[in-house]
């Protein structure tokens, strides 16, 4: 198949890339910035919240566009709300795009659109649309009601996957987002101090191998119209806190951890357990990688990649 993804350049769109093209698909990238990890993608570098959607790449025949490209960081676009227009504005182009070429699109959306929710409630159905936490979840909101209303107005075939903290590979670009995980693992194994904002946090944590394996299983089933039109939550189905990420690191890395705790910030989801039903049932979904299992491989990747001495 033809696969092209934006935000080829971020964790997710690194390793989806690298697995379609292992298995023989043509992929072609579209970011920002360039690939930091690898020159095996093919890029088209552009800023998609000023490039017109018929400047975008034309040459090929595409089976599946998967839109993954945002500014990801919560608490950095409530400082700058700015990102989340830029957010919204980005869906917008690569909806256009797919609506002219008439190419089904995957959306890369967020647990974030279900809001700080204090239940174990999380089938796809129960998002609140009407009040959203941050400006990173309202910019979530309305890309998934644009792909919704192309669906309706001009018949384009999507899947969107809300994420969850996914983690691992490729992750821990620290000088351009500091994600927690990697942000732990690098100063608890420098002896440096951490801060844990959220004691009481329980969030659902998504190794990034059973992430991709989700999205392909979407990608096939989307192109081949057996499983079209659905909103579904792609994520590990279990809970954990931030002091168990701080524990399992520790042990991982095998150093004593210099934490301090403070409370959540504004606009952060303080708990989030995804029900993920509907991801076993449509496309066999099986995550395979607790956290337990999934941070020692963090740890090591790291190690393997000489970012811990």
């Amino acid at each position: 198949m033809n696969i092209l993804i934006t935000g080829s350049s971020g964790q997710i769109g690194t390793n989806l890339a690298l697995a379609l093209k292992a298995r023989g698909d043509h992929v072609d990238g579209i970011d920002l910035r360039k690939n930091t990890w690898t020159d095996e993608i093919t890029l088209y570098e552009t800023d998609l919240t000023v490039t017109d959607p018929t400047d975008l790449p034309s040459a090929v025949d595409y089976d599946v566009v998967v839109h993954l490209a945002a500014h990801a960081k919560v608490f950095e676009l409530v400082e700058n709300p700015k990102r989340a227009m830029e957010n919204i504005q980005m869906a917008f182009t690569v909806l256009e795009y797919c609506r002219t070429r008439a190419t089904p699109i995957i959306f890369g959306s967020s647990r974030e659109v279900y809001g700080d929710i204090h239940r174990h409630v999380t089938e796809e159905a129960e998002a609140d649309f009407v009040v959203a936490e941050s400006p990173y979840s309202a910019s979530k909101v309305s890309a998934e009601a644009l792909i919704y209303s192309y669906q309706r107005c001009y018949e384009l075939p999507f899947l969107v996957f809300r994420f969850s903290n996914v983690y691992g590979r490729y992750d821990n670009d620290l000088e351009r987002m500091e994600r927690v995980i990697p942000l732990f693992v690098h100063r608890i194994a420098q002896g440096q101090p951490i801060v844990v904002y959220g004691r009481e946090k329980v969030l659902d944590f998504t190794y990034v191998d059973d992430c991709i394996a989700g999205i392909i299983r979407g990608i096939d089933a989307l192109a081949g119209r057996t499983v079209q039109n659905q909103t579904i939550n792609l994520a590990c189905g279990l809970g954990s806190s931030l002091v168990d990420v701080v524990n399992i690191l520790s042990l991982a890395i095998g150093k004593r951890p210099n934490v301090r705790y403070e409370p959540s910030r504004p606009g952060e989801v303080t708990r989030y357990v995804a029900d993920i039903r509907k991801a076993r049932e449509l496309l066999g979904y099986d995550p395979q990688t607790p956290l337990s299992a999934g941070l020692p491989l963090e740890v090591e990747w790291q190690r393997q990649m000489g970012y811990l001495k």
